[in-house]
């Protein structure tokens, strides 16, 4: 661990105080450490062949016609860049679908939109990430067709 000195404004301060104490991180430095993370990833995936994951969120009913089809037709169309799905059930007859995805950025957010896409589905989010902000990879290395 390396330490160093960090000078802000006292409301900066008063700011970064409230926002320790909201999320409930164990320190200011934790906390700097998340947000400096947080600014790495977006700059990597700024880059569309940036090394990424992704979770899909996905809300739909499984009475829908056709639905639980198209969506099995896009996850294999994705398939390289589908690393697990997850179904859950709801009452009321709902269903939620989790998708985890791998990939170059670009490819990635391909994927997620077109998974939000299918017919059938009622609400359907995304979140991006990257690894290496963990020193990590996706692994991912397959070859792309142009």
């Amino acid at each position: 661990m390396v330490r160093l000195g960090v000078s802000l404004e006292p409301d900066l301060l008063g700011l970064l105080d409230s926002w320790v104490q909201a999320r409930n991180s164990p320190s200011r430095s934790d906390a700097i450490r998340a947000l400096i993370r947080k600014e790495l990833a977006e700059h990597e995936l700024g880059d569309p062949d940036s090394d990424s994951v992704a979770s899909v969120l996905l809300i739909y009913r499984h009475d829908a016609p056709n639905v639980l089809r198209r969506l099995t037709a896009v996850e294999h169309r994705w398939g390289v860049h589908v690393r697990s799905s997850s179904h859950v059930h709801l009452e009321g007859g709902s269903c939620m679908q989790l998708i985890g995805l791998v990939g170059k950025r670009g490819e990635v957010v391909n994927a997620a939109e077109d998974l939000r896409g299918v017919k059938g589905i009622a609400f359907g989010r995304y979140a991006l990430g990257t690894p290496a902000v963990a020193g990590g990879t996706t692994g991912h290395g397959h070859p792309h067709r142009s």
